[in-house]
């Protein structure tokens, strides 16, 4: 699969071990920055980097690295098609996927160490939309308010 990933400054260092991880689990890495600490940057510039690389069909999928996560989502989440969660843990990452069909994963660098961010990658890369007719119906609601109140994209 090809994975966009990017982070702010906070970021840097836990994307380092997200974009090498996805590279072992066989994946294509598009690095959309930084790839340094310094100076400090705005996570919605690389947040939307990533959203933008999915909408184009560059990727399939992206990771997103910030502080908390929560920033990061909530600006990916603004880009229409993007279907961004925050998971600090494997069981919510496969979810997300499996469930809701989330196209980007944020991560929160001061929320998780580097093993546990490791875990969480593994569990939400190897996932894939189940298509059961109740996340099925679901989605299809999530996508009508995005079309009512974003536009087609």
């Amino acid at each position: 699969m090809r994975i966009a990933i990017g982070c702010d400054h906070a970021g840097y260092e836990l994307k380092r071990i997200v974009h090498l991880q996805l590279e072992q689990l066989g994946h294509a890495v598009l690095n959309f920055g930084v790839d340094a600490a310094e100076p400090a940057v705005d996570y919605p510039d690389y947040a939307g980097k990533v959203a933008e690389a999915i909408r184009r069909g560059d990727a399939e999928r992206g990771v997103i690295v910030c502080g908390s996560g929560v920033g990061a989502c909530i600006a990916a989440n603004k880009h229409p098609g993007i279907r961004a969660g925050t998971c600090h843990d494997a069981y919510s990452a496969r979810q997300c996927v499996e469930d809701d069909d989330a196209n980007v994963l944020c991560l929160g660098s001061r929320v998780i160490g580097s093993r546990l961010a490791m875990d969480i990658v593994e569990a939400w890369a190897a996932a894939r939309f189940s298509k059961a007719e109740r996340h099925q119906r679901r989605l299809d609601k999530v996508l009508a308010i995005e079309k009512r109140f974003m536009g087609k994209g």
